[in-house]
């Protein structure tokens, strides 16, 4: 007699089940947030920190660094600065065109800036009225992948955002080593358009967090 009313029991607590899975009810496997909590998401920036960039100027300016040698002739890397300014505008930011920036700043002052000279930093974001510098420099080295016997490139790019006192405010990188040929400035705009999303976010999460109202 048990037995059979442990089996009813059981019969009962699976059809019940059953009936509220298919009702469309699920029981809840989180908690539900407050609708006024900001998003803690290291991939979106929270309200009050899309507040603080609204309007604010940055300049982009990239770099290619090979064999210690920086070549920073801005045309090269057009394609690839354009997916950050887009990203930026969608920000709030105001951005740039490279033509406005060779307009004000001369290529022997964007050289010295990515030879890490803090006079040439200021000056060109003086000269641009600019609140902050987005700097990428890119690295790469060359060799030969013996598995599959292509010429394999490395590429790396790091991220430096500054304020308009050139203090840096955060930094963050992106790499793949996927890439074969020679075609710096290809490779450069690939992997800008993977990773724009994410380190645009992590160096204005970080400014938000960091630096505070400027």
């Amino acid at each position: 007699m048990l037995i059979k009313t442990a089996l009813l029991l059981l019969l009962s607590c699976v059809m019940h089940y059953a009936s509220a899975q298919n009702s469309g009810f699920k029981f809840p496997s989180e908690p539900i947030a407050d609708a006024n909590e900001e998003p803690a998401s290291n991939t979106a920036l929270t309200p009050t920190c899309r507040a603080k960039l609204k309007q604010q100027k940055i300049m982009v300016l990239l770099a290619e660094s090979r064999n210690g040698i920086i070549s920073a002739k801005q045309s090269s890397y057009a394609s690839a600065v354009n997916i950050i300014n887009d990203k930026l505008k969608a920000l709030g930011l105001k951005t740039y065109t490279q033509e406005q920036i060779r307009a004000q700043v001369a290529q022997a002052e964007i050289d010295a800036y990515f030879k890490n000279d803090p006079d040439a930093a200021l000056s060109a974001s003086k000269r641009m009225a600019a609140n902050y510098v987005l700097r990428g420099l890119i690295e790469m080295t060359a060799g030969r992948n013996a598995m599959v016997n292509v010429n394999q490139v490395n590429v790396n790019m790091e991220f430096t955002l500054s304020g308009s006192d050139g203090r840096i405010i955060s930094q963050t990188g992106a790499s793949n080593a996927s890439f074969a040929g020679n075609d710096v400035s290809g490779m450069a705009r690939i992997l800008v358009k993977e990773n724009a999303d994410e380190v645009v976010t992590k160096l204005y999460n970080d400014y938000c967090a960091k630096a505070g109202k400027r």
